[in-house]
């Protein structure tokens, strides 16, 4: 799963400053844009977009790299009986619905969305490029209730956002995702900001340095 060789990029015309360089904050940059090459160049140095609060348009794109990074180790999801009984009834695709998923993410019925139409174009487009990947969760009626979406590059999986529309969907999902990278010798799986939800889930936090030594060794063949 997820084996075939993502499209390759045009060169990122953006230089990123090295983490020396970054302020002792988990914002550390603003600018740039949502292209690709730019997209991959930020997840391989360790940095993710969003949107702020303090954004003067919809253009206005702040770059993160967290003082505490969450991560889910691969040995530590934590499984419920509920979540294993879920696992049962649901069914699950793989990069079949990629804008869906984005769009239910995207919800602005959920608290502290985001997720705005420049940000589902990007990552459409890497998508279809073969950056970025999506898990989907069906019922027996076959109706879309959740899901998941991130980036994957060499052994590092980033994820970007789940949602749910029935019990324990987005969980299933998050099982599936964690399975796909065992099996594909993928190392790391990055939560960005740690919630009570995913510390439930197994999520823990880990300084800015140790994260970016992972991510280096996530990124080496």
């Amino acid at each position: 799963m997820w084996d075939d060789i993502p499209q390759p990029l045009a060169d990122c015309r953006w230089q990123f400053p090295s983490p020396s360089e970054w302020p002792n904050s988990d914002l550390v940059g603003r600018g740039a844009d949502l292209r690709p090459e730019t997209l991959i160049r930020a997840y391989m140095s360790g940095i993710f977009p969003m949107t702020s609060q303090r954004a003067r348009s919809e253009d206005d794109i702040a770059w993160w790299s967290p003082l505490q990074r969450g991560i889910i180790p691969l040995n530590g999801l934590h499984v419920s009986r509920s979540m294993r009984r879920s696992s049962r009834e649901y069914h699950v695709k793989i990069d079949t619905c990629f804008e869906q998923i984005m769009r239910g993410c995207a919800s602005r019925k959920r608290p502290g969305g985001w997720i705005n139409e420049s940000f589902i174009d990007a990552y459409l487009e890497l998508h279809n490029l073969g950056w970025a990947h999506s898990i989907e969760i069906f019922n027996e009626e076959g109706t879309l209730v959740g899901g998941l979406y991130g980036v994957r590059v060499g052994r590092l999986f980033a994820g970007e956002s789940m949602f749910h529309l029935a019990r324990d969907a987005s969980k299933v999902a998050l099982m599936h995702l964690i399975d796909i990278m065992i099996t594909s010798n993928m190392t790391l799986l990055d939560v960005q900001w740690l919630t009570p939800h995913l510390e439930s889930l197994g999520a823990h936090e880990i300084r800015r340095s140790d994260y970016l030594g992972r991510l280096s060794e996530a990124l080496n063949p």
